[in-house]
């Protein structure tokens, strides 16, 4: 007999919200609303918060000093799917604390569920989500969201594997494909994970002849789909003409054919603005491995040897800190 932590969730959890800590609240208010062009949310309280949909809030930025995305909330279709996502937790004796009133206000959840997650972001577990009838006002025509969620995430790791299994023994994600991609001599292996209809909520990344980690923040981009062609090049264009600098201009990826374009945001991590990506038909979809992370496109914008050597020897430098740490991994 099936008992409920057996039931299967795939298609159940999607990406809900996104938190980021940052001391450049101005920064980050001109990027996301004037760059990127999502609505930005009016609050007396001085609160940085953002709309793509009818969700109160898809993004918040935090007064902090770690520049960094620190929180990822995760949407689950009903009391039920929670149950079976605690009940893992339980039997893994991963801690959870669960928010106050207060808190899931900040969040614009009726409530959530916090665990510390791999490579210690934390994970906000809620179902029931704050709407708003308060009319959109957007650069942008629409994002895609809905059963599919906000968007997904991409993290580099130095314990892929140990990643990869709290993924699918906690939400059932289901891998998608592989890309492999040689970058400065060292080859990058990606793995990606889907939790619904999305080609992928979750890519893990992760250097295969030495295991370092060449990225300061924990998450390396975070990904949001344009409704239109026309969304993604007028973004593109209003983040060059505000002075955001990109870290690849639009191309196109190999496995879930997005078109995109990756912008550095103001705390140093990048944001993926990316349109039309497919759907996985889940009847036909068999995962397989692509070489190189783009079939065109998505080239850095000063491509000069100098630029190449200064950026090469920070993402060392930083790669080589990593050997002397552990990364946190919840199983």
């Amino acid at each position: 007999m099936t008992t409920t932590i057996d039931r299967n969730i795939f298609g159940a959890v999607r990406m809900g919200y996104a938190v980021i800590e940052s001391t450049r609240l101005k920064d980050w208010r001109i990027f996301l609303h004037q760059g990127l062009g999502l609505h930005l949310n009016d609050s007396p309280t001085g609160e940085l918060s953002f709309r793509m949909d009818s969700h109160a809030k898809r993004i918040m930025v935090e007064y902090g000093q770690a520049e960094d995305m620190v929180a990822v909330g995760w949407q689950l279709a009903d009391q039920a799917t929670l149950d079976v996502v605690l009940a893992r937790l339980a039997e893994r004796k991963i801690a959870v604390e669960r928010s106050s009133h207060e808190q899931a206000l900040q969040r614009g959840v009726a409530q959530f569920w916090r665990i510390k997650g791999p490579k210690g972001l934390t994970l906000e577990l809620f179902v029931e989500a704050q709407q708003s009838d308060v009319p959109l006002q957007m650069l942008s025509s629409g994002f895609h969201t809905g059963s599919a969620g906000m968007g997904h995430v991409a993290i580099t790791s130095r314990r892929p594997i140990k990643m990869q299994r709290f993924w699918q023994e906690i939400f059932d994600a289901r891998l998608s494909d592989y890309i492999e991609q040689v970058i400065s001599g060292l080859t990058l292996d990606i793995t990606f994970l889907r939790l619904n209809e999305r080609h992928h909520s979750v890519a893990i990344a992760a250097t295969r002849e030495v295991s370092l980690d060449p990225i300061r923040t924990k998450v390396q981009h975070l990904n949001l789909e344009a409704l239109s062609l026309e969304d993604l090049s007028n973004a593109f264009i209003r983040c060059g003409q505000l002075g955001y600098t990109m870290a690849h201009e639009i191309g196109q990826h190999p496995n879930d054919k997005e078109l995109s374009f990756y912008v550095i945001s103001p705390s140093g991590f990048e944001i993926e603005l990316g349109w039309n990506a497919l759907a996985v038909d889940e009847a036909t979809w068999q995962p397989t491995t692509h070489y190189g992370i783009s079939r065109w496109g998505h080239k850095p914008p000063n491509p000069s040897t100098a630029n190449n050597l200064l950026t090469n020897l920070g993402n060392a430098k930083q790669g080589l800190r990593t050997l002397l740490q552990t990364e946190f991994s919840p199983i």
